[in-house]
């Protein structure tokens, strides 16, 4: 009895110590995540003050720019677990090294991926926005022409970031993206508008009045200034001085066995995203439920914010204690964060589906009701799954912090393209009359189904053997 009790109170204090650990890596996260929706809604706030079409090629766009920052990021995913697992085993020439090899693989990477983005952009129009309407694939190009140049900038600092994360540095990251989202908002600010007072300020102001071309130079001139921070303040970390260079091919091949899933992951969601995209332009409200898709996705970034922290703290955590030969610690540390991201979704989540359509209209001027009444849908129904999307968010970045990159990739097609995208088509087709609400169930219903196979994946504990 006295032997069950002290075990008993053993285990209480290693969970309360493993939760101060999580909770520690995660609110940097979670703040950073948070600013970054604060970016988002931001963005949409200005961008959504310009004319209903430039609101319609923005949304279309997204599909693009989800393309191009999943495939930048790709790199990071190696980053974050090859740096993690070293640090766990405590071997500063080898985090330092997969750091500076991962970083400049990034910027080759990066650079091709701004020429395909500038390829894409005047090709994608007739597919992504709705037919016939010429000023808005005219707004569509300008804008993704522009952002491309921003492109290899995304890959290098999120490269170093996903190496800060693997070294347990999460508040740098969080300070470095605030000031990178603070001069985005300034340049909207001044290359969006034109010069003059408008409807929602109450002074003149002076500025280029680029429209939507300027949301892009924003985005890009924001994105390597970044970049530059992230580059000198590496070398005040355990990281040590960061630097371009050839990269080995042997640190290639073990960088590509975690990026190439973590690419190939990337070009299904957004693929999928493309292909819901494209049904949506065939339901009775095009315009307004592609327009709304992008409110809608920067209002649900509030709802899982709290889950992308939790996910970055256990890919970190994971990463370490498989390094220091734990994977008991890991597997516990991955489900007490995937517990944490559910309960708190579930409180944000109720105030926002009370007030989802004033929301809606606050963000979309108050003169396109249309959209508004579209976005408050949307997140009404994405809500009722939120939770679970919250488990899958956690428990996959659990186990690409494991440097499992493969079995996530299955997760993404089974969900995505095995289950959202037909089931949209199918239920916004006319015989169900549901028109766009069909699609915002598809979405919802993927998302049980997400959460479910990464709890599956992660109970079974393939993860814990990966070699990186």
């Amino acid at each position: 009895m006295v032997t069950t009790k002290r075990a008993l109170l053993k285990a209480r204090r290693r969970l309360r110590v493993d939760g101060k650990v999580v909770w520690a890596l995660a609110w940097p996260a979670v703040a950073l995540n948070g600013l970054q929706v604060i970016n988002s809604l931001l963005d949409t706030f200005f961008v959504g003050h310009l004319s209903v079409n430039s609101l319609t090629a923005h949304g279309a766009a997204l599909n693009v720019i989800f393309l191009m920052f999943s495939l930048a990021m790709a790199i990071s995913v190696a980053s974050t677990a090859m740096v993690a697992r070293a640090y766990g085993a405590d071997n500063p020439a080898e985090y330092r090294e997969a750091n500076r090899q991962c970083l400049s693989l990034s910027f080759v990477v990066g650079l091709i991926l701004a020429a395909v983005c500038l390829v894409i952009a005047p090709l994608a129009a007739p597919f992504l926005v709705p037919a016939g309407n010429a000023e808005a694939a005219t707004l569509f190009r300008n804008f993704l022409t522009a952002y491309a140049f921003g492109v290899p900038a995304t890959a290098v600092f999120t490269t170093l970031s996903g190496s800060m994360r693997g070294i347990g540095d999460t508040k740098s990251p969080m300070v470095i993206s605030g000031i990178q989202i603070l001069l985005h908002m300034i340049l909207n600010f001044f290359l969006i508008y034109p010069n003059g007072r408008h409807g929602f300020l109450a002074f003149e102001v002076p500025g280029l009045g680029l429209g939507l071309t300027g949301a892009g130079i924003a985005i890009a001139v924001s994105g390597w200034a970044s970049a530059i921070l992230y580059f000198i303040y590496t070398r005040r970390t355990k990281l040590g001085r960061a630097r371009f260079q050839v990269p080995s091919m042997d640190w290639v091949k073990r960088i590509q066995a975690i990026a190439v899933p973590s690419a190939l992951q990337s070009l299904l969601r957004v693929g999928s995203f493309t292909f819901f995209t494209m049904i949506l332009r065939n339901t009775p409200t095009a315009a307004d439920a592609l327009a709304a898709l992008r409110v809608g996705i920067a209002l649900e970034g509030m709802m899982f914010m709290p889950a992308f922290g939790l996910s970055v703290a256990a890919g970190a955590l994971v990463g370490q204690s498989l390094g220091a030969k734990d994977p008991n610690r890991a597997e516990r540390l991955g489900w007490m964060a995937g517990h944490y991201a559910a309960i708190v979704i579930l409180v944000v989540s109720i105030p926002m589906f009370i007030f989802a359509p004033h929301i809606a209209t606050l963000l979309t001027g108050g003169d396109k009701p249309g959209v508004a009444v579209e976005a408050a849908n949307y997140i009404r129904i994405l809500i009722a799954t939120e939770m679970m999307f919250g488990y899958a968010m956690v428990l996959i970045g659990a186990m690409q912090g494991a440097g499992d990159a493969k079995r996530t990739m299955w997760i993404t097609i089974a969900t995505l393209w095995a289950i959202r995208v037909p089931l949209a088509f199918t239920l916004t087709h006319p015989a169900f009359g549901l028109g766009s609400t069909g699609g915002w169930i598809a979405m919802s219903l993927s998302q049980v189904a997400q959460g479910l196979l990464a709890m599956v994946y992660w109970k079974r504990g393939q993860w814990k053997t990966v070699i990186v």
